[in-house]
């Protein structure tokens, strides 16, 4: 559906550097807070085992438990982020944490189509250049960063760079749409292909409709 928030195009805020390579979804969103039937809460499961330790306890040291951090929209990460299962919980989990966006050099396959089909960006840069942010982010004092969809750019203290996205994400992010959304959009040329088919191909429509209804009277005269 449609994004409510005022600005659709741009993502500014603080950045945190975790810069650990293949952190994987068990990490990012752990077993124990799958259980629920709906989205709710996820947000505490996030990162648990790094943000706590087997005592419950807050981590001081981890960058999101920094006073420094708090807030923290972005998160420039290591190479292959969001590894392993393909549980969604995760891009909710950071979601709901308040991450609008995650920067890296690649991600997991399944968790790139799975962060982008919500409308959680990610922007893949080159090693080197995400080095350079992530070292730009890891002093509190310049730990801004700002994504501009629309011009397709990232800028952190030293680095002003440019990105890419398939014109189907860049559109969903621009116009404020999730991927029901964007399917929305599409309704009267999905409407169009659809009559076309039916007109070429009469005898395929609502085959299991007409085969059915032609099988009950024999079913009928079964049962009797």
């Amino acid at each position: 559906m449609r994004d409510t928030r005022p600005d659709t195009t741009r993502i500014e805020g603080i950045a945190a550097p975790l810069p650990t390579p293949n952190l994987d979804t068990d990490q990012i969103m752990p077993k124990q807070f799958l259980r629920g039937i709906d989205k709710a809460g996820l947000d505490r499961g996030l990162l648990y085992d790094l943000r706590f330790d087997g005592e419950h306890r807050l981590r001081e040291d981890f960058v999101l438990n920094r006073p420094d951090y708090r807030g923290t929209a972005i998160l420039v990460g290591g190479s292959n982020f969001g590894c392993g299962s393909s549980r969604e919980h995760a891009v909710w989990g950071l979601q709901q944490y308040g991450i609008r966006a995650v920067i890296a050099s690649s991600f997991g396959e399944i968790f790139y189509s799975n962060a982008m089909n919500n409308r959680l960006l990610l922007v893949m840069l080159p090693e080197e250049t995400v080095q350079s942010i992530i070292a730009d982010v890891s002093d509190p004092a310049t730990s801004r960063v700002t994504i501009d969809v629309a011009n397709m750019t990232v800028t952190s203290r030293t680095v002003t760079t440019t990105f890419s996205l398939s014109e189907r994400h860049r559109r969903m992010f621009l116009e404020g749409l999730d991927m029901i959304g964007a399917t929305l959009a599409l309704e009267e040329r999905i409407q169009a292909f659809q009559q076309g088919h039916w007109a070429a191909r009469p005898w395929l429509k609502d085959v299991a409709h007409t085969t059915r209804a032609r099988l009950a009277p024999a079913r009928t005269q079964t049962r009797r």
